[in-house]
């Protein structure tokens, strides 16, 4: 699926939808890809429409290669192809294109899900990331995501290393990360009203627990659900609970909607 960057060319995205009723729509991080969503959607897409957003972010160059550019693509993915406000999953990278779009266009969204967002505190590898990285060094930096490392899949490490090892998409992902991080959204985050559900884990390394308890403190509307022995990717090392939180929080908005109307 096309979809239209900043520099107005398209950007090949790959969606993958299952399930009916409210639509929820996940978003990836920087080295993420839908499959990382497939463990939840199997249970999610049985009480929502599921929607997996991947988009080649280490292939964006241009202006389309920043927190911007990613966040325009997905507004325009969800006015084009949602047709209707959906709840947004994001995870990391995703977790802040989620907020963006719940700043600039909150008739978009009817609720989020943030894990291991960015957009307040990071430790990003990404400011020691190598252009030619060896595998031994990506292994690593992508172990520091998990706090249970079996969990990471060596599929993933060699796609990583692949994609890496070329220059165009390195400084992508130093490109996309620097913009991210200037983008600190501080204070502005007390505009957002959408409900909000916060999944942690509270051995997150890359954004510790401190950014979830920050995030809570400045949005009007949030809660926070805590995973032990958990890092940066709950829905990876802890997909029964994380979909037992989504699901959960889904009826809570639902239920809520039906006593307002």
């Amino acid at each position: 699926m096309p979809l239209i960057g900043p520099s107005g060319t398209d950007v090949p995205a790959t969606v993958a939808v299952s399930g009916s009723g409210r639509s929820i729509v996940f978003l990836h991080g920087l080295v993420g890809l839908n499959e990382h969503w497939e463990g939840v959607v199997e249970t999610i897409s049985q009480h929502a429409r599921c929607l997996m957003l991947q988009i080649p972010l280490l292939d964006l160059r241009g202006p389309d290669c920043s927190i911007g550019g990613a966040t325009e693509m997905t507004i325009r993915f969800l006015e084009d192809h949602v047709g209707e406000p959906a709840m947004l999953v994001g995870n990391s990278f995703g977790g802040h294109v989620a907020l963006r779009i719940a700043l600039e266009r909150p008739d978009l969204v009817f609720g989020m899900v943030l894990t291991g967002s960015s957009g307040l505190i990071e430790k990003s590898m990404v400011k020691e990331v190598q252009l030619r990285p060896s595998r031994d060094w990506l292994s690593q930096k992508i172990g520091e995501l998990f706090f249970d490392r079996s969990v990471m899949r060596d599929e993933d490490l060699d796609r990583a290393h692949k994609e890496l090892s070329e220059r165009g998409s390195a400084r992508a992902m130093i490109r996309l990360s620097r913009t991210a991080r200037r983008n600190h959204l501080g204070d502005r985050i007390t505009q957002i009203g959408v409900p909000t559900l916060l999944v942690w884990g509270k051995d997150d390394v890359v954004t510790p627990p401190a950014a979830a308890v920050e995030f809570q403190r400045l949005l009007p509307n949030a809660r926070i659900v805590w995973f032990d022995r958990c890092g940066h990717v709950p829905m990876m090392e802890h997909p029964g609970l994380f979909s037992e939180a989504v699901v959960g929080f889904l009826d809570e908005l639902q239920q809520s909607s039906r006593v307002a109307g």
